[in-house]
């Protein structure tokens, strides 16, 4: 998830981390995918965000940086670190940073943080996570964490978009995560990959929360449920603020109760990106 072109938060005069672009990868015309190099001084959790973004330009008039929260979408133990993000033409970041290519500087924050993580949610059996768009982000760092599927029988990864097309990662979804060395035996017998779109004929089509009010989502998993079930079933929601708003209400409405880092609940969302 990516709140690229949201108002900038306040910058300290603390120094960031300055990295180098690895590769980049366009998706559609408005996504793309990058990592950078990663210090051996960072340290995160599999879930969490940083501020991240490219130097002033001085030779303009920019007296500062303009850095924006964008999930990680590596594992907390991986070599780089990648990131998932929209392309806003007008975007104060977004205009520039789908440009840069591989050996460019990318700016990182030294404070990673977030409540998407495995220790914000209670035990469970089936761990649901919801990403619309780019809020697939986190998903692609918590699915290959071990620990998710220590943690729980069934780990579901829900993508909705609005065009087939725009469903990025969906090769590494249905089969590249299980060649994984480290994961790809229990995500083989634990992952469940649930794309769903809203614009385009496609195997399965609807918004989040009416596949869940319908009962829709827990017949194509094979559920023998009709709701959540709060003894069981746990979730993770990153996306539009809309899809996190109603979807949360949903689950509020089937028994679950919102946790957080402090206290470990039934569903999380991230509110640095909605509040």
């Amino acid at each position: 998830m990516t709140a690229a072109d949201a108002p900038a938060a306040p910058i300290k005069d603390s120094p960031h981390h300055v990295e180098t672009v690895l590769w980049v990868r366009h998706w559609t015309d408005r996504l793309f995918s990058f990592a950078i190099t990663r210090p051996a001084s960072f340290r995160f959790r599999s879930g969490e965000f940083v501020m991240i973004g490219l130097p002033a330009r001085e030779e303009l008039g920019e007296k500062k940086p303009i850095l924006r929260a964008y999930s990680i979408g590596s594992p907390s133990f991986a070599e780089e670190l990648e990131f998932f993000s929209i392309k806003v033409p007008d975007g104060p970041l977004t205009s520039r940073l789908q440009k840069i290519q591989p050996g460019d500087k990318i700016l990182l924050g030294k404070k990673p943080t977030g409540t998407l993580v495995l220790d914000a949610v209670r035990p469970g059996k089936r761990l649901f996570l919801f990403g619309t768009g780019t809020g697939l982000a986190p998903w692609l760092s918590v699915a290959r964490d071990p620990n998710a599927y220590s943690r729980f029988e069934r780990v579901i990864v829900a993508h909705g978009v609005r065009e087939v097309a725009e469903l990025a990662y969906r090769d590494f979804f249905t089969s590249e995560i299980f060649e994984d060395p480290l994961v790809g035996d229990e995500a083989r017998a634990q992952l469940t990959y649930y794309p769903t779109v809203t614009r385009e004929p496609f195997a399965h089509q609807g918004r989040f929360t009416d596949l869940i009010a319908s009962g829709q989502i827990f017949r194509d998993l094979g559920l023998d449920q009709t709701a959540f079930d709060p003894e069981h079933d746990r979730a993770m929601l990153c996306g539009s603020m809309a899809m996190i708003k109603d979807t949360a209400a949903l689950l509020e409405t089937q028994g679950l109760t919102e946790g957080s880092n402090a206290e470990p609940g039934d569903f999380v969302i991230e509110r640095a990106f909605v509040g």
